[in-house]
């Protein structure tokens, strides 16, 4: 069973999708406190100054989420896992085929978890036809997750309308980390369809949650922050 003594601060993972890594540091500086974990995704990852940040921010002792959806074939990704395990990152995201999350939990070491991508929250009944699926979201969610938790995955990637289900089904072995999230003043934009509010994905069972837009282009990020760090505080 999945250790789960998070600190509260914690919780809140902020995606910093940012275009450079200088627009990066600043906006860590100007959150300060408000946010101890950080997602670091693909965007920065192509400005080929990507550990150098994550090595900034660990000198800022916060959390890094190195969020980069290895997919490939397997050894390939175990490889990847295996030169990130050493770099500090806490957790970093696989796509969830069952032979690509054994290789990187047979890589993962002893610092860095594995977090299984379930169903994008970008995917809608649609999308899942378009790619084939023929099932419901929330199935093919605690299909994978149960893949994840028998490849040795630490946790999943789960969107807070599935994450009762999984709870229900999988109990707490695994982490849930939910994305796609808006506060209630918030609407959800093109590309995130299912969404919800910090209190239900907690209430739900998430562990964590991460917030991009909210904060990032809000006109006082750091206060929009610490709004949802009051968010969360009420639900522990």
């Amino acid at each position: 069973m999945i250790e789960n003594n998070i600190s509260t601060k914690d919780r809140l993972i902020f995606a910093l999708d940012v275009p450079d890594c200088e627009l990066a540091k600043n906006l860590v500086e100007e959150l300060g406190d408000s946010v101890h974990f950080y997602k670091l995704g693909l965007e920065l990852m192509m400005t080929g100054d990507y550990f150098e940040l994550l090595d900034w921010m660990l000198t800022k002792e916060k959390k890094v989420f190195a969020d980069l959806k290895f997919f490939d074939i397997p050894a390939t990704v175990g490889a990847a896992v295996n030169r990130l395990k050493d770099r500090g990152a806490s957790f970093v995201t696989v796509h969830g085929n069952q032979s690509i999350m054994e290789a990187a939990a047979e890589n993962k070491g002893n610092d860095l978890k594995v977090l299984a991508v379930t169903a994008l929250t970008s995917l809608d009944r649609g999308d899942l036809d378009d790619l084939g699926f023929d099932c419901d979201v929330g199935d093919l969610v605690l299909s994978r997750a149960r893949r994840a938790l028998e490849a040795g995955c630490d946790g999943v990637i789960s969107s807070g309308m599935e994450v009762a289900k999984l709870r229900a089904q999988i109990d707490n072995k695994l982490l849930v980390i939910t994305p796609g999230i808006r506060p209630v003043d918030n609407k959800p934009s093109e590309d995130q369809k299912r969404v919800v509010t910090v209190t239900q994905a907690f209430n739900n069972g998430a562990d964590y949650i991460v917030v991009g837009r909210p904060i990032r282009d809000a006109v006082n990020p750091r206060a929009s922050a610490e709004a949802i760090q009051s968010s969360i505080a009420e639900c522990f």
